[in-house]
């Protein structure tokens, strides 16, 4: 490929027309070149056209004569390669039609990558040519990310009503999001590399804060008595605010800030809870994810066929997933999620009597039962939308006067409660389904008090004291706070309710007097 460089200006004659090249002020008056006046240009000769004929690309603008043969020279090494250099591609178009050719991935994935673009990348990156895309840019789309960041925080914090209603329903986006952000760059441009459109993938070479997941913590009874008082104060502001008008106590609590986006309850709190749904029509889909960690797609997606209740197994095969508001029922994440979960007696015939129930809901509704299978449906037999489970569980939770979890926290109890009884992690994982027993553990590292307690006992007791003459290695148990949560067995100590007031307790718990007078 043959290519030359030249100098040009837009000075015009007094015709209007441009002289280009035959500016007399491009060289000075010894014929060298004037370095304060026009701009270097390359034109490149390419390879002929699909239609045989000559092709020519031109670019401009360059400060010297070098930096125009440095750009020829990328030019030919990208013609060289087969790229189409007479086009100029931008990163957004680019973009768009990647994850529209990406029809292998699972729908779910293929809408976070498309809101990752229309949230970020293509907002920030979008108007950049795709060869031309830097670290930089993609450093600043993250500075970017954080001054947003900051702003919502300080509006949260403001004490200006009015400044703190801007971050209404404005979301952080933390760590772990820009992680996945940059994931779905690295992705993108992966393939842009494949097909020889970039030289170098940029998101690989920008440096962003560890994503750590958010660590579980279990609502110990400090946790619990700080989110009472903050709930209280923020239900007085709601109060305050709705001037007269009735406020709902369930909105107010489902948005006070927790201690961890994933919390865990502890056994008591979670037979509280069991014990206030048992006569909810989907108690034994709570139950289930509950005693043995079931995810709410695979809930919802459990069909009986996939239940042996003499057995006494369940083998989930199919899932609804929830995205946006659609609905869209698929095969599990993984081959390793299809494994068959042991069922206790107990769940065993919680399911028996959801069946027995269900099949009277079968003979009252008759010819107009919708029903195709499904173990937890609607009342007709209609497949349940996932979002039903959550949003019957929040209210649950919040009337049973218990502070607020997610529903696949259940699912994080779940292992704990199975960690806590001394079940070992690799039943664990196989109980949850994970595909590696490392998963099971970076998950679940924070367990109950108890274990810790129990744990710390069983070290002090390697080292025998003669001024105890006991083995514990602290000369005696140590004392536990007056109603903490790491009561030891036969610990005595009075326990105190998780909220004031309380109720009779029933047969569950322990420790059921845990009804909010706020609520």
């Amino acid at each position: 490929m043959k290519g030359s460089t030249f100098k040009r200006c837009r000075c015009r004659d007094e015709a209007g027309k441009e002289l280009g090249q035959k500016c007399p002020d491009l060289r000075r008056k010894n014929g060298t070149w004037n370095p304060r006046h026009g701009s270097w240009y390359f034109k490149l000769e390419l390879e002929p056209g699909t239609n045989g004929r000559r092709q020519f690309l031109k670019r401009g603008g360059f400060a010297s004569q070098d930096d125009a043969l440095d750009a020829m020279s990328a030019e030919k090494v990208k013609a060289g390669r087969g790229r189409d250099v007479t086009t100029k591609l931008l990163f957004g178009p680019f973009f768009d039609n990647w994850l529209a050719g990406k029809n292998s991935l699972a729908r779910s994935t293929t809408e976070k990558y498309g809101e990752h673009g229309r949230l970020y990348l293509k907002p920030h990156l979008g108007h950049f040519e795709l060869d031309k895309l830097r670290v930089d840019h993609v450093a600043a789309m993250f500075d970017a990310i954080e001054v947003a960041n900051a702003q919502v925080v300080a509006a949260r914090e403001s004490e200006d009503p009015q400044v703190r209603a801007t971050a209404k329903g404005r979301k952080v986006t933390g760590p772990v999001t820009q992680q996945r952000i940059r994931a779905t760059l690295r992705s993108c441009l992966a393939d842009a590399v494949k097909q020889r459109l970039v030289d170098v993938n940029v998101a690989q070479l920008v440096d962003l804060k560890p994503g750590r997941k958010a660590k579980a913590l279990v609502w110990t009874r400090e946790r619990v008595e700080a989110f009472q008082e903050t709930f209280g104060k923020a239900l007085a502001d709601d109060q305050a605010k709705a001037r007269g008008q009735a406020v709902l106590g369930f909105k107010t609590w489902r948005s006070v800030e927790r201690p961890s986006p994933v919390m865990v309850y502890t056994p008591p709190q979670t037979g509280a809870f069991l014990d206030h749904a048992v006569e909810h029509r989907l108690y034994a889909a709570f139950h289930l994810i509950a005693f043995r960690g079931l995810r709410r797609g695979e809930a919802a997606g459990l069909r009986w066929p996939d239940v042996d209740l003499d057995a006494g197994t369940v083998t989930p095969s199919r899932q609804r997933r929830q995205i946006g508001w659609e609905v869209e029922e698929a095969d599990l994440k993984t081959d390793g999620s299809e494994a068959t979960i042991a069922l206790d007696t107990g769940t065993v015939d919680v399911l028996r009597a959801h069946r027995a129930r269900q099949n009277e809901e079968r003979l009252l509704w008759g010819d107009a039962w919708e029903g195709v299978g499904h173990v937890f449906a609607r009342e007709n037999g209609a497949p349940l939308h996932p979002a039903t489970l959550t949003e019957e569980f929040e209210r649950l939770a919040f009337g049973a006067g218990l502070p607020p979890i997610r529903l696949h926290d259940l699912r994080h109890g779940a292992a704990t409660l199975a960690l806590a009884a001394g079940v070992d992690m690799k039943t664990v994982q196989a109980m949850l389904r994970h595909s590696s027993i490392t998963i099971t553990a970076d998950i679940y590292a924070t367990v109950l008090p108890e274990v810790a307690h129990e744990a710390a006992e069983a070290s002090a007791r390697l080292v025998p004291r003669a001024a105890s003459g006991t083995g514990s290695g602290t000369g005696g148990p140590p004392t536990v706070p007056q109603g903490g949560w790491g009561n030891r067995k036969g610990a005595s100590v009075t326990r105190k309710p998780l909220f004031t007031g309380g109720r009779p307790g029933r047969t569950r718990t322990r420790d059921p007097g845990i009804m909010s007078p706020l609520l």
